[in-house]
């Protein structure tokens, strides 16, 4: 499982990058990506559209055709989708920190990162309350 450092993080395997000023990027993570399998589809929010903390502002499809809903890491506008998802969603599985980001957003409050966890505080939430896995096994 790869978790970068200079992201934050969901409990629901989201991952925000601050891209200076109010931008953020927003797209799945490494661990989430695996586990829901090969991505097949997924709803795409508008450009322009409000999004609010915690409710959902898109979905993934996964080959066995699980819909997984996603929820939003923190409030504000769509300023841009990833077009590229359309065609290929697959990005989401191939490189999911990069060119699988999924939408841009101008974000309302920058006190709502504060609520994200650190790096290290998302692998540790995925290795003991998800996974169960003690602290020196590989995840």
């Amino acid at each position: 499982m790869t978790v970068l450092e200079d992201l934050r993080y969901t409990k629901e395997h989201v991952w925000v990058r601050l891209e200076g000023g109010n931008i953020a990027t927003i797209g799945i993570t490494d661990y989430a990506e695996k586990v829901w399998g090969e991505v097949v589809h997924l709803e795409l929010p508008e450009v322009g559209e409000e999004i609010v903390k915690d409710e959902a502002f898109s979905s993934i499809e996964s080959t066995d055709e699980i819909v997984t809903d996603l929820y939003a890491p923190l409030s504000g506008v769509v300023i841009e989708v990833n077009e590229e998802l359309i065609d290929t969603p697959e990005l989401v599985n191939e490189d999911p920190y990069e060119d699988g980001w999924i939408i841009k957003l101008e974000i309302s409050s920058k006190s709502e990162l504060d609520e994200l966890l650190l790096p290290d505080e998302y692998e540790e939430y995925v290795r003991e309350e998800v996974i169960g896995t003690e602290e020196d096994q590989p995840l």
